[in-house]
């Protein structure tokens, strides 16, 4: 998976969020994707740019990935 790749992924679950939900959905994003990212050494900051979303979302992703080490998701 790409930077580019992670980053669609990012704006389509921001985007098909629930309203209010958003912010939630990033933080989700770090949770399922964080091997991933951290496998490959991706930026956060480089996703978050290539999702075109608010780069003040950046911090919100590297919560989710903090997050990964104690959640477990149930989808």
């Amino acid at each position: 998976m790409t930077v580019d790749e992670l980053g669609e992924i990012l704006n389509n679950m921001y985007r098909n969020a629930p309203d209010g939900d958003q912010v939630v959905n990033i933080h989700l994003f770090g949770v399922k994707y964080a091997d991933i990212i951290n496998r490959n050494d991706f930026s956060v900051k480089e996703i978050v740019i290539a999702s075109g979303i608010s780069l003040s979302y950046t911090t919100e992703v590297s919560k989710g990935i903090k997050l990964s080490k104690y959640v477990v998701t149930k989808e």
